[in-house]
């Protein structure tokens, strides 16, 4: 979570200070101090981002409710709505919901959690599914899939920091002469292996190095 990261973060700092000596200070204290402190402002920063959009989740929550009798057996169609509204159903969202159906918030979370249908996480820009049917499987499926995670450092089913990418899986996209292959933003990709993941990442980024230079 942001806040603990803000916590941890001054935690190391005012230890660091602590330490500090009173004569012939390391430039190596200097330059990780204010590494620190870099840090740290990026984290209020991104607490603060958190905070506002949990706040904008709940209001959004609560508005869709109103279109909802508080029955258990709407719990369901709540979600869908909520999650179509959001794009994914955060800790807040669900919340909201358990309380509104005067349920546990574990109950809510257990049904998220029971179907695929339902997200944890915010979708990101691009979507990247990669494909572990039968013939993907037998022709290195999971090799792609761990070429994915590394390179975006996220496990299947988060999204990146940047909300630029989220990673999944699908049973079969019905590619299989393709095998091994890799959904991106709905466009199937074929013999995607580690070397090609390395190569769409990489138009991922001219494109964007492009859009950006159009718009200056």
């Amino acid at each position: 979570m942001a806040q603990d990261r803000v916590r941890k973060l001054e935690e190391e700092i005012a230890d660091l200070k602590a330490r500090w000596p009173a004569h012939s200070v390391k430039p190596s204290m200097v330059q990780r101090l204010e590494e620190l402190e870099d840090a740290l402002e990026k984290a209020k920063g991104e607490a603060s981002n958190a905070e506002a959009e949990a706040a904008t989740n709940r209001e959004e929550t609560r508005s869709t409710l109103r279109g909802f009798g508080r029955k258990r057996q709407n719990l369901i169609p709540i979600l869908q709505k909520v999650q179509g509204r959001l794009g994914y159903l955060p800790r807040e969202a669900m919340s909201e919901i358990a309380g509104f159906l005067g349920i546990p918030e574990i109950d809510v979370y257990g049904v998220v959690t029971f179907y695929n249908q339902f997200r944890l996480n915010p979708p990101g820009k691009h979507s990247i599914r990669v494909c572990l049917g039968t013939a993907c499987h037998m022709r290195g499926g999971y090799i792609t899939l761990d070429a994915w995670k590394r390179r975006l450092e996220i496990a299947e089913g988060e999204t990146t920091a940047d909300r630029e990418f989220d990673l999944d899986t699908v049973a079969c996209v019905g590619c299989c002469t393709m095998a091994p292959v890799t959904v991106v933003d709905e466009r199937p990709e074929g013999k995607v292996e580690p070397t090609k993941v390395d190569g769409l990442l990489l138009g991922f980024r001219h494109d964007t190095r492009t859009g950006q230079q159009e718009e200056e």
